[in-house]
């Protein structure tokens, strides 16, 4: 039985349907309380202990934010004398010493339980919160000007993650997860303006303007400093990483951006 943390976000989604479409038994874990789901918080040890009873394999995901340490090392100490002998950890890529989820994998290594660490690049599906821009006719707002980016289909992840969960052939395994290409924001504008059929336009946002924005937004300055730093490096050309590790897992070569917009062209009717 494999438990999926973060159950109802973009990876954990997809990848529940995809072990279920497979007749691999699995649960979604959520902190609220919906049908067909283990109700459980990151923050509720006895929660956690109860959500892996009879579980025998962990998808960690974490929501992006400074509590994300906090919360790995909760479910890996909520494994000992359980159950659980694999946790697989949904990680982000570039992590470095000091970032959010290095003390998360650094618990994932040490628990002395098989283990798989996934660090994926930005997702293509990203691109959805251009929706109300697109829907009202304005520009896409654009932070990382013109640094390019390899986007990652978010089903390649969770494809990935479901053979990392069943297999023990990528145990001890560290895969940086990307697409095939490197893209600006430009680029992915001019991609999704010839396969939606329309013209959409490009705004650059100044990095200044961009956090005040997110603070405006209500998130705290901790988010807002790894945000700004983050669409900064991309904009610098820091994040020019292209990997064949998809390829290497599922046997067939990474999708592209191309191809995601072109499946999803019904979310941006």
């Amino acid at each position: 039985m494999i438990l999926v943390t973060g159950a109802t976000g973009t990876i954990g989604s997809e990848l529940l349907r995809q072990l279920v479409a497979s007749g691999i038994p699995a649960l979604g874990m959520t902190r609220r309380e919906l049908p067909g789901f283990v109700r459980a918080d990151f923050e509720d040890p006895d929660s956690l202990r109860k959500a892996i009873e009879a579980v025998d394999t962990v998808f960690l995901l974490s929501a992006p934010g400074p509590r994300v340490p906090e919360h790995d090392q909760a479910m890996v100490a909520a494994t000992v004398d359980s159950s659980v002998k694999k946790i697989v950890k949904l990680s982000a890529i570039g992590t470095m010493p000091g970032s959010w989820h290095d003390a998360g994998e650094r618990a994932v290594r040490e628990s002395g339980l098989a283990w798989t660490i996934l660090r994926p690049t930005g997702f293509a599906s990203n691109v959805l919160r251009w929706l109300p821009a697109i829907r009202a006719g304005q520009p896409i707002p654009n932070q990382t000007g013109d640094g390019q980016h390899a986007f990652v289909d978010p089903r390649d992840v969770a494809a990935v993650a479901a053979a990392a969960l069943v297999s023990p052939d990528h145990d001890g395994q560290t895969y940086t997860l990307t697409g095939p290409e490197l893209l600006s924001v430009p680029d992915q504008v001019a991609v999704m303006s010839d396969v939606l059929g329309q013209v959409l336009r490009v705004v650059d946002v100044p990095l200044e303007v961009y956090a005040e924005q997110l603070r405006a937004a209500g998130l705290d300055e901790a988010f807002v400093s790894v945000a700004v730093r983050g669409a900064e490096l991309v904009r610098d050309g820091g994040e020019q990483t292209v990997t064949k590790d998809v390829e290497q897992v599922l046997g067939r070569p990474a999708g592209t951006f191309r191809a995601w917009v072109e499946s999803n062209r019904a979310a941006f009717a």
